[in-house]
């Protein structure tokens, strides 16, 4: 490559690197270090709903900006070096690493220069030169940016497996505290326009052959953490009405990293990263597991605890449902206790089938006793030593295995699925 095009490539995968773009950032680390010189630094990973890793590129088309918001690394009023890719170079940047097997999709996000449309007639132009041009058959999500007009957003959409606009933060006076010059109806409408697009080319689809897919992985947003004073249950209501009325895929977190200073902002060294981890199992206890945020938390005015997941807190609330007896209990009141995710619910009612399940049953079972023994009996033993929500916090606490190691260390080394079971205390 020229040694001008890596020049701006670090410039701008540099400036996408806090875009909560994929399942994981282990190409960057959990904490945004560089994970070896050369291009790899630049390459995150993705899973497929198959549970395969896939490396992507994920970069910004320019780093220059008309918007000033006080979290951004590239606000305006910052004094940063400034880049911008043209579609041609951007494209055969990204074509000559995918034919050399070291991307297989690209995340393709910008700041704004100009407008909103003009950027996006640039971003659109790249993806087209990628498909039509060089038959870039790989992965593409796209960033959509806010006023969009929705005829762009359509034809970004029938090049794109997914794309996403970044509601950014869960309130409107967070947004106009940190970036009055945005507002919540320019960031949900074409959120709601590419739902119905969606919808409608799939509705479409299923009754003439021919239709094309419009962003077949759906569509995604992000939320930032920390940055202001919402709480969790503030920002996990705001995920439940994505997912129930405009059926977003996923809601990204994205934890608050201090890259400028503000008054407006926290007074942070650190992103609140366990937070933002405490807010991803929450979150897939609200998709998969049918909780609502009403029971994750107990009161509006609440943080997630620290201390335990998010599951483990609602029983230890609710012990008036335990224990309950692994052989008559029903699926979904298994996928509630700790520890017991979906597979494992599985694996219970399909065993139990044909065997009375006993205590020595459990472990062929891979259920982990050191969480789930306080909440369930079998043949009518409790395995537990007490019933009390204190004795048993204080149990769970007082593991050797620290919970949280335990989670992130799965999460590296497993596939897909099993790092979604961590998430939701399924260990």
């Amino acid at each position: 490559m020229a040694e001008d095009y890596i020049k701006k490539l670090k410039i701008l995968a540099q400036g996408a690197r806090f875009d909560a773009s994929c399942a994981s950032n282990l190409g960057g680390g959990l904490t945004y270090k560089e994970r070896e010189r050369g291009i790899s630094r630049y390459i995150y990973h993705s899973w497929t709903e198959s549970g395969r890793c896939i490396p992507i590129l994920k970069v910004l088309l320019t780093n220059y900006c008309i918007y000033d918001c006080a979290y951004c690394q590239n606000r305006r009023s910052n004094d940063i070096e400034r880049a911008t890719f043209t579609p041609e170079e951007l494209a055969g940047i990204t074509y000559k690493l995918y034919s050399k097997n070291r991307i297989e999709g690209l995340f393709l996000s910008s700041a704004i220069i100009k407008d909103s449309n003009y950027t996006m007639e640039l971003m659109l132009r790249t993806i087209r030169l990628l498909r039509e041009e060089y038959g870039f058959c790989g992965y593409i999500h796209t960033k959509i940016l806010p006023h969009s007009d929705i005829s762009l957003i359509e034809k970004i959409g029938l090049l794109s497996d997914r794309i996403s606009i970044n509601i950014e933060l869960p309130s409107e006076e967070s947004l106009r505290l940190l970036a009055p010059e945005k507002n919540r109806e320019a960031i949900l409408r074409p959120m709601i326009n590419i739902s119905e697009l969606i919808l409608n080319y799939r509705y479409e689809g299923a009754k003439f052959k021919g239709v094309p897919k419009f962003s077949p992985s759906g569509q995604s947003t992000q939320i930032i953490i920390g940055a202001t004073g919402d709480t969790d249950f503030r920002t996990l209501n705001l995920s439940f009405f994505l997912y129930r009325k405009l059926g977003l895929a996923r809601v990204y977190y994205s934890a608050y990293t201090p890259v400028n200073q503000d008054t407006r902002l926290p007074n942070i060294s650190n992103p609140p990263l366990k937070r933002e981890h405490r807010l991803y199992q929450a979150d897939w206890l609200i998709r998969d597991y049918g909780f609502s945020p009403e029971e994750l938390l107990d009161e509006p005015s609440k943080n997630l605890s620290l201390d335990l997941d998010p599951k483990t807190e609602w029983a230890l609330r609710n012990l008036q449902e335990f224990p309950i007896e692994i052989n008559n209990a029903t699926y979904e009141e298994l996928i509630r206790v700790p520890g017991i995710g979906k597979k494992n619910a599985a694996r219970i009612i399909k065993f139990r089938k044909n065997h009375t399940i006993g205590i020595e049953d459990l472990n062929r079972l891979s259920i982990p006793l050191k969480r789930t023994r306080h909440f369930i009996t079998v043949k009518g033993k409790y395995l537990g030593d007490k019933l009390d929500s204190e004795s048993i916090r204080r149990k769970i606490l007082g593991q050797k295995r620290d919970y949280e190691q335990q989670s992130f260390e799965f999460f590296k080394d497993e596939i897909a699925e099993e790092i979604i079971a961590s998430n939701t205390g399924e260990f």
